[in-house]
């Protein structure tokens, strides 16, 4: 019963910005570290940020002072804002879930093409 729907993906030029959304169900979100990993074509899925219970967060050499992670327990939803995008940023999003210990659950994803 876990979901978890991304949002927010979309064709954007370099240098511009976009926001994904993840909106969350089937779990007790307040206490659940979230996260974002991205796949692009021939590479590996990275986690790009994560944010715990308590707000703390992780964002990868790669994004970070680019990327935002948050969260709004209010509304189950976590949100990647990415600034800066450059084309390398071209991957489809995916939110993630952890649980004990590891991120086990991820949404559908939402793709992201950063190009002129």
């Amino acid at each position: 019963q876990v979901q978890l729907v991304e949002s927010g993906g979309g064709l954007v030029q370099p240098g511009g910005s976009l926001r994904l959304s993840c909106a969350a169900s089937g779990f007790i979100f307040s206490i659940s570290t979230m996260g974002w990993y991205r796949q692009a074509p021939g590479k590996e899925r990275e986690l790009v940020a994560s944010i715990t219970d308590t707000g703390n967060t992780i964002v990868a050499d790669s994004v970070k002072g680019r990327f935002t992670i948050s969260r709004d327990n209010a509304k189950n939803t976590v949100s990647l804002q990415m600034n800066s995008l450059k084309p390398e940023d071209t991957a489809v999003y995916y939110c993630s879930r952890a649980l004990t210990g590891m991120f086990r659950y991820w949404g559908q994803g939402t793709q992201v093409i950063v190009d002129s």
